[in-house]
């Protein structure tokens, strides 16, 4: 790093100056997003003595990332996490966005040695709507993505709630892609290809926004176990 880099790299900004600073590429970004990711734990800005947050470059380049794997590659805060705390950045392997095609598939022993889980687990999980393969040639062919939802639901066994009572989260993941679909699906179906495509972003803004609506209503719930 050069001389006249080195001053720049150690200027702190307050939030408010990051916020408009990623306005342009992030469009949605807002200071209580900012707030909430702190909360999550994703962020970690130096704090004055009188409480003010100030971000450096580093953290803004973190910032940016987490950004871009949620609009991107909508992933969950779960696995940004995850990502991140295994030094993912720009080099990464990238995943495809939840809107795209083309996912990676695994065979059922490739999905269980993924999730951790036995074959016996991965059929329970389907018989309860939680894995949803597609069969070929008479074999079962899960999307990568379902790995992830298989080792999320072995997570949460190790709790003691069974499949059965994580359907719950299926009703509830049907309902809020209903309400999606509901609100873009007439022009996700547009015979202009401009209009579609602008749907598919907004299907990105709109699902990021569920999610964090959701996150944010079970934080509330859970506090007041504690309470």
């Amino acid at each position: 790093m050069s001389m006249t880099e080195a001053p720049a790299r150690r200027r702190l900004l307050t939030i408010g100056t990051v916020c408009s600073r990623l306005q342009s590429e992030f469009p949605d970004v807002s200071i209580s997003k900012i707030r909430y990711l702190e909360d999550q734990g994703l962020l970690n800005p130096r704090r004055t003595q009188g409480g003010y947050r100030l971000f450096s470059e580093d953290d803004v380049e973190r910032l940016e990332t987490i950004l871009r794997l949620q609009r991107d590659e909508f992933l969950p805060l779960r696995v940004i996490r995850q990502e991140l705390e295994a030094g993912a950045g720009k080099q990464r392997r990238r995943r495809r966005s939840a809107v795209d095609v083309g996912e990676e598939e695994l065979d059922l022993e490739g999905l269980c040695e993924r999730a951790g889980i036995t074959s016996q687990r991965a059929r329970e999980l389907e018989e309860f709507g939680l894995l949803e393969p597609r069969v070929a040639d008479g074999q079962r062919i899960y999307a990568e993505s379902e790995a992830d939802i298989a080792a999320a639901c072995e997570a949460l066994a190790q709790f003691g709630i069974g499949a059965r009572n994580l359907r719950a989260f299926r009703t509830a993941a049907d309902r809020e892609s209903s309400l999606l679909e509901a609100v873009i699906g007439p022009a996700l179906r547009s015979r202009s290809a401009d209009r579609r495509q602008a749907a598919l972003g907004d299907l990105q803004r709109l699902a990021q926004s569920a999610q964090e609506l959701a996150d944010l209503l079970l934080r509330r719930n859970v506090r007041r176990l504690v309470e």
